[in-house]
C-alpha cells in the first residue's frame, strides 16, 4: 500500500515541496498539510504501518530518516536533526521508537 492510496497527490507534493529545506521539518504541520490529519482513525493506522517499513510494529529512528521516501520516491532525507526532533515529538513513553498509539496522538495534535 502506499500513501497516495490514502491521501492527495497534490496535497502531498505540496507539503513536500513547503518542508524541501534541510532542518525545516516539523511533523505536526506537515502530517495536517498531507491531510492526514482529517482522516480516519483507520487510515492514520494504515500510515502507520506505510512508515513502519520493517513491521516491527514501532516506527525507528532510522525509518524516521526516510518518512519522505513514503510519501514521493524523490522525497529527500531528514536530517539528523529533524529525525531526532520528530522521535522527540512523538515518543512520549521514552523507549526511543514510536508505537501506533503515540503516532496517532502526534498526527491528531
Amino acid at each position: 500500500m502506499a500513501m497516495n492510496s490514502i491521501l492527495n497527490l497534490d496535497d502531498i507534493k505540496k507539503a513536500l515541496d513547503a518542508f524541501q529545506a534541510v532542518d525545516s521539518f516539523d511533523p505536526k504541520r506537515f502530517f495536517e498539510m498531507v491531510g492526514l490529519k482529517a482522516k480516519s482513525a483507520e487510515d492514520v493506522k494504515k500510515a502507520f504501518h506505510i512508515l513502519d517499513a520493517d513491521n516491527s510494529g514501532f516506527i525507528e529512528e532510522e525509518e524516521l530518516k526516510f518518512v519522505f521516501k513514503h510519501f514521493a520516491t524523490d522525497g529527500r532525507d531528514l536530517s539528523d536533526k529533524e529525525t531526532k526532533a520528530f522521535l522527540k515529538a512523538a515518543d512520549k513513553d521514552g523507549d526511543g521508537k514510536i508505537g501506533a498509539e503515540e503516532f496517532a496522538a502526534l498526527v491528531r495534535e
